[in-house]
């Protein structure tokens, strides 16, 4: 049988979309799958994705050398995807960590401080009353330190990098289907794939990037070995006439003296409703989802007050000025893997791959990870990439 395409990406998320733009770069004949965003989200039987989104933090400094290359050679990409696009998603307001200051025992800045120095990271390390000058707006408990990074750090708007990406391939010739695959298989020599609609497609090689439903029933020959949590981010409106006082507000990872309240902030932003919110997310709470169907139910719900809650009385101490009445919520989804790095790999076949896992830190690296889910495609391998890990997947019997 004769393939359609030379290759296809199933999924058209952050993965997904860069891995795409990564082929138009290298070959014709890429077409690329995946579903628009729901508008009605509670009432939506489709699958979701967690790039709804418009502000997720970016920054270098990892303690991971293979998470902090991943994350820099991404924000190394970010200015070229914008003007291949003409889109701008990028913002570099800088990346503020906090917590317990060097040498009461806590290591956690310590760390950061390691990490950034063998990075070669440009910093400021700022103690309380730093702090308090350089970001008034912010209210730290005591014995605190802060390691600001300024430049290559901020927050990018998910949806409008996922936007650039799909534009930029598109640009090049790549082929738009807005579809929900629900199977891929190897048959008579050509990767095929069926969606939802009931369309089939052919290709010589099949790259699946579909996030958390990466694990759904029947959709990869093999079943993934992942785990799917539930998160519920928190967001507080912020008037228009407010803004100002915000203006210089990096994004922000807060770990006090309790770890249980280790939390990400990030600054007041525009909305597709067109108001600003202040956004705030990290709480502990693992909420396993263990099939694609509990996935669906978990975004249809939109969070867990409690969490939602639980969050708003952090804000009404860290950040004192943002009325917390003005509170809203919403559901998204992390998925983890053995490795914990993601899973990039061939699917006990030589024409289906999977790219998947962003294990809570994918987002600011999507671009670099798409790019070797392209390289496995194109190469038939990762190898010479300078990372310590394979990215091998694990499979389920």
């Amino acid at each position: 049988m004769a393939a359609q395409f030379k290759y296809i990406v199933v999924g058209a998320g952050m993965m997904g979309a860069a891995a795409a733009r990564h082929l138009s770069l290298q070959s014709d004949g890429v077409a690329l799958i995946g579903p628009l965003e729901p508008s009605d989200i509670r009432h939506h039987q489709g699958v979701f994705a967690s790039h709804y989104d418009a502000a997720r933090i970016t920054r270098t400094i990892d303690d991971d050398a293979d998470w902090a290359l991943l994350a820099n050679r991404s924000i190394a990409r970010y200015q070229e995807i914008e003007r291949e696009s003409g889109i701008n998603f990028y913002h570099e307001v800088g990346c503020l960590i906090v917590g317990k200051a060097r040498g009461t025992g806590v290591p956690y800045i310590e760390n950061v401080c390691a990490a950034a120095e063998t990075l070669g990271v440009e910093t400021d390390v700022l103690g309380d009353a730093e702090l308090i000058q350089r970001f008034p707006y912010f209210s730290f408990e005591s014995g605190c330190e802060g390691v600001f990074e300024r430049r290559n750090a901020g927050h990018i708007n998910p949806r409008e990098l996922v936007r650039a990406q799909i534009l930029s391939a598109q640009k090049r010739g790549v082929t738009r289907y807005e579809d929900v695959v629900v199977s891929v298989r190897d048959e008579a020599g050509v990767a095929l794939v069926t969606t939802a609609s009931g369309k089939s497609y052919t290709a010589e090689k099949v790259l699946v990037a579909a996030g958390g439903f990466s694990t759904m029933e029947g959709l990869l020959p093999r079943p993934l070995s992942m785990e799917v949590y539930g998160r519920t981010v928190a967001f507080f409106e912020v008037d228009d006439a407010d803004l100002p006082n915000f203006s210089e507000m990096p994004s922000l990872i807060y770990e006090p003296s309790d770890p249980a309240k280790h939390i990400y902030l990030l600054p007041p932003v525009i909305y597709p409703d067109s108001k600003a919110y202040l956004k705030i997310g990290g709480e502990p709470e693992d909420i396993l989802l263990g099939t694609d169907a509990e996935i669906r139910a978990w975004f249809r719900a939109g969070g867990k007050p409690q969490v939602r809650d639980n969050l708003a009385a952090i804000v009404e101490t860290l950040v004192p000025s943002i009325d917390v009445a003005r509170l809203s919520m919403a559901a998204c989804v992390t998925s983890y893997t053995p490795s914990g790095y993601p899973a990039i790999g061939y699917c006990g076949s030589e024409r289906i791959a999977v790219l998947t896992g962003g294990c809570g830190a994918a987002a600011k690296s999507s671009d670099e990870i798409g790019r070797l889910g392209a390289a496995l495609l194109t190469q038939g391998h990762l190898k010479d990439e300078g990372y310590e890990t394979d990215f091998a997947p694990v499979f389920g019997r």
